[in-house]
């Protein structure tokens, strides 16, 4: 077998499933690529004593994968899954004056994912990367995922970016993973999620819900195309395209109502009784979500690549194409608009008085956006930037992907929880072991590490509503 490859995939019919295993053996060298089908994907090497063990070790990794479905085919075959990269331009902006941006951090490439929370800012780029920087401007920690993300969304304070491979990744712990896996037939646009249940829009005017265990709940189709919007809470999901917004029942019942928007909507935002549709005819409207009724015209210049409140609702932000940041108060009355200071903002989200943005030169701008701030910014008086670095050791995180690629413990530390692989119904799941726990629930655990009657140890499980748990900390293999 030496000087070998054996080539797998899993395609099936629908959908759910479109990638490839590649095994290579030379000499004591067994290297293992995967990914999705059309991609180049990852690729992991491995070391054996002697050339016999890395023949062994190649066909138990073939073995496992036949035995979950993979056959062998021939590469480029099959057509890769669609992916759509976000077509924007980006002109100079008119606004006399200048954003009091406090600082900028460059990712090196294109940006679309942007999420605030109490502790940190996180920024994901067109190149798979994803920072977390502090709120006063310090790089803490990079994921490397192994495609573009599309965008970050949170639940509760789990943190989950969405990226071209169709897989949706748990950032919240020390071992990213893959917690959902996008059918191979949507072109991911957008995403949402809420108590475990993710809501996909897509290409073409699709919408896609999935439960936390990854499996398919209901699907519907909008009237328009070039979904960027898609919002949910425990009254509706919210669905943004090219023809307006629609409104649908959270567990896919029937159409709550439609509503048709001036231009095709870009961006979505929600607070708890409305929904802020960014659109391409220069306005962010903001509608009802009980009735879907437009509530008010937020009227910006050129077309709106995104748009935030702050938590009241008191103003709304928006960024359009034109490297403009704009601010109103509730009623639409325009309070302010001036430059970004480093092209328009594609994603955007307020946070403690400051407007956080990613820009189309993909940099993670904030801008000090309390009165007094803007007031000066309005009469020429800006703070000098500060041009954010990471630094040369910044800790780098990347999904686990195999068991092999787990610590290992042989004891339970202190507080530890022991959970188990099983089987059910064809597939493998993840039940709670110790004590204290409802042994009924499953727990959202990496795909890519589940063997059946493995055992791992995790820093903690939290309880959601859906009935499952979802793991903080660090998972380390139980031997």
């Amino acid at each position: 077998m030496s000087g070998t490859t054996t080539y797998l995939e899993l395609s099936q019919d629908d959908g759910s499933a479109h990638k490839f295993y590649e095994v290579t053996v030379d000499g004591t060298a067994v290297s293992v690529r995967y990914g999705r089908i059309g991609a180049g994907g990852q690729l992991q090497t491995s070391s054996f004593p002697t050339a016999e063990k890395a023949q062994a070790a190649a066909a138990r990794k073939i073995g496992e994968k036949v035995r979950k479905g993979y056959a062998p085919a021939v590469r480029g075959q099959r057509a890769a899954r669609p992916v759509t990269r976000r077509q924007v331009s980006s002109a100079p902006s008119t606004a006399r004056s200048t954003a009091p941006v406090l600082w900028r951090f460059r990712t090196g490439s294109a940006a679309f994912g942007i999420h605030i929370d109490e502790d940190r800012c996180w920024v994901g780029n067109q190149a798979g990367d994803v920072f977390t920087v502090s709120h006063g401007g310090d790089v803490l920690a990079r994921f490397s995922l192994p495609e573009g993300v599309k965008c970050l969304v949170a639940d509760d304070f789990w943190i989950y970016a969405g990226c071209d491979d169709g897989k949706v990744y748990d950032l919240s712990s020390k071992l990213p993973f893959a917690a959902y896996d996008i059918a191979a037939d949507v072109d991911i646009f957008w995403l949402d999620i809420r108590e475990g249940v993710l809501n996909v829009s897509d290409a073409d005017g699709g919408l896609t819900v999935i439960d936390h265990e990854d499996e398919y709940q209901w699907a519907r189709r909008s009237a328009g195309g070039q979904a960027w919007m898609v919002r949910a809470d425990d009254r509706g999901v919210y669905h943004g395209h090219q023809s307006g917004v629609t409104a649908y029942a959270p567990d896919g019942s029937g159409e709550l109502w439609h509503t048709r928007t001036a231009g095709g909507v870009l961006f979505g935002w929600q607070e708890d009784d409305s929904v802020y549709a960014g659109t391409a005819r220069h306005v962010v409207q903001r509608l009802s979500k009980a009735t879907g009724a437009v509530e008010a015209t937020y009227r910006c210049d050129t077309a709106v690549y995104s748009c935030a409140t702050s938590p009241d609702g008191r103003h709304v932000f928006a960024g359009d194409s034109a490297s403009s940041v704009y601010c109103f108060d509730t009623d639409g009355t325009r309070l302010w608009k001036l430059r970004t200071g480093g092209g328009s903002a594609l994603s955007m989200q307020y946070h403690d008085e400051k407007l956080y943005m990613v820009t189309t030169d993909g940099s993670l701008v904030c801008v000090d956006a309390s009165e007094a701030a803007v007031a000066a910014a309005q009469q020429g008086t800006v703070p000098v930037a500060r041009d954010v670095k990471s630094a040369a050791a910044l800790p780098t995180y990347t999904p686990a992907v195999s068991a092999a690629s787990v610590a290992t413990v042989s004891e339970p530390p202190a507080g530890g929880v022991v959970v188990e692989c099983v089987g059910s119904g064809g597939r493998v799941r993840v039940h709670v072991v110790s004590e204290g726990y409802d042994r009924s629930w499953y727990v959202q655990f990496p795909r890519g590490i589940r063997e059946v009657g493995a055992r791992y140890v995790v820093d903690a499980l939290h309880p959601a509503q859906a009935g499952f748990y979802r793991v903080r900390g660090e998972i380390r293999r139980l031997v």
